[in-house]
């Protein structure tokens, strides 16, 4: 199993959010639980372009692997403001270094979300996981 940082936030989907305290952007991606579950990451896409409003728990994505098709949900409301091109343009990222350059989307908040997990919580959920 992987480290689970504890200075993010994470979502029941498997996507962590950093920056939540700064208020305004926050940076979304996929955790290391999930993408050790996916397999080999062969495939990303985020479908809202730059500049579109979106909702909590909306789908905003993709991820494909050798193994499945997941879905990406944006676990904050707001405006999408960057979309990481690294990325799509090299999926295993999403593998090799998932809380780095394996980042997602950026997102500049509405508000302050109140149903995300702290680390502590989220290993409790994935720990319970086979």
């Amino acid at each position: 199993m992987s480290t689970i940082p504890d200075d993010l936030s994470y979502t029941k989907e498997h996507e962590w959010v950093a920056g939540i305290e700064d208020g305004l952007t926050v940076t979304v991606g996929i955790t290391a639980y999930a993408a050790e579950q996916l397999g080999d990451v062969v495939y990303v896409e985020v479908h809202p372009e730059v500049g579109t409003t979106v909702a909590a728990g909306d789908a905003v994505g993709e991820v494909e692997s050798t193994k499945s098709v997941s879905d990406i949900f944006a676990p904050v409301s707001g405006e999408i403001v960057e979309i990481n091109a690294a990325v799509t343009d090299t999926p295993a990222l999403v593998n090799s270094d998932p809380y780095g350059e394996g980042w997602l989307f950026r997102v500049r908040v509405e508000e302050e979300p109140d149903d995300l997990l702290s680390a502590a919580e989220y290993t409790a959920l994935t720990s319970g996981e086979s």
